[in-house]
């Protein structure tokens, strides 16, 4: 089973490398986080300027717009499923 991190702990971990402190692979064995792992970190945090890692509660606004979207999605789709059989139950005793 996979460890979980804090994301505050990733974040605090990412800058010490990003600041020049120490390296990642001395941070990796100090800690015992895999070196995959720790990139996959770093690269998050580069790509994302610092944003909080997902998980930690905080959405990016890229994501929060997406989640949105297929929600209005899912409600429209609902929205025409009720509509077509209405329209079918009707014209069925219409005449």
């Amino acid at each position: 089973m996979a460890k979980k991190f804090d994301p505050a702990y990733k974040l605090e971990v990412c800058k010490q490398v990003e600041s020049g402190a120490t390296t990642a692979p001395e941070i990796s064995k100090e800690t015992g986080i895999h070196q995959n792992t720790l990139c996959s970190w770093l690269r998050h945090y580069r790509e994302n300027k610092g944003m909080p890692f997902v998980g930690s509660g905080n959405v990016l606004p890229v994501n929060e717009e997406i989640v949105r979207l297929r929600r209005e999605n899912k409600e429209l789709r609902e929205e025409v499923y009720i509509l077509k059989n209405a329209a079918a139950y009707f014209a069925k005793y219409q005449k």
